[in-house]
């Protein structure tokens, strides 16, 4: 009996251990698969262009500007008007003209967690332990009826990143995204595809999202990618209207 126990724990402990090399060796292989570490590196700045498609049929315009470690400034724009999300490293601000607002206001958590993801130039598995994610591998799952490699990615914030990798490319072909704000879990699915590499780096140029009950309410199709582009820190800056002494509407919303 004892020695049944003994085997027991031991193969336990293997499968532990053997899960957990197998979540490492797949995050090597999705870096390698977009180009390898050392090319995913070079760039330091990036500018995405495109145009969002949601389900009722309306297309804004696209530009997102990522500088590292972690700023990042997306417009939508539409009927001469544009929307500004930003994150400054620290802060989040916005401002929301097809709401009525065209004054820069400070981002609420909701909207802020999305912004974070956005703003990670990499990803999540680029530096994960660094950054305070933990990476497991779930197994065999399916997207659509094919097979794919299921990885649970654990942020630093208690959120999770479920990616699925294509088992022949080691892309990601869907993410699942779970955020907890405030005691209650908001998901959303991300289908990815159409990859096409940029200065040896492989890029997503169509992106599809949305919630479980609907997850293709926003279709995103990327006209281009560049890399190296010049920014200026002033671009991700908080206005100066949001700045404390400034004024007193600086509540976050």
């Amino acid at each position: 009996m004892r020695r049944g126990v003994i085997a027991l724990v031991a193969i336990l402990c293997f499968s532990v251990f053997a899960c957990a090399q197998t979540a490492e060796e797949l995050v090597n292989k999705n870096l390698q698969a977009k180009g390898g570490i050392d090319r995913i590196r070079v760039a330091k700045t990036r500018l995405t262009t495109g145009k969002v498609k949601s389900g009722r049929g309306r297309v804004v315009v696209l530009r997102q500007m990522n500088m590292r470690p972690d700023l990042v400034r997306q417009e939508l724009s539409m009927q001469g008007m544009t929307a500004v999300r930003a994150y400054d490293g620290s802060t989040g601000w916005q401002t929301q003209p097809f709401r009525g607002r065209k004054e820069p206001e400070l981002m609420g958590e909701d909207n802020l967690r999305d912004l974070l993801l956005a703003a990670d130039f990499d990803g999540p598995l680029v530096d994960y332990a660094e950054k305070g994610n933990s990476i497991e591998y779930m197994g065999h799952d399916t997207v659509d009826g094919d097979d794919a490699l299921r990885l649970k990615v654990t942020l630093k914030n208690g959120d999770i990143v479920y990616d699925y990798l294509d088992p022949d490319t080691y892309l990601e072909i869907r993410k699942e995204v779970q955020q907890f704000i405030r005691g209650s879990e908001r998901d959303r699915v991300v289908d990815l595809g159409s990859y096409k590499p940029v200065d040896g780096v492989m890029y997503p140029f169509s992106i599809s999202e949305g919630p479980r009950s609907n997850p293709g309410a926003q279709v995103t199709t990327i006209d281009k990618i560049e890399v190296k582009v010049t920014f200026q820190h002033s671009d991700f800056a908080l206005p100066a209207s949001l700045k404390p002494g400034q004024g007193s509407d600086n509540e976050k919303k």
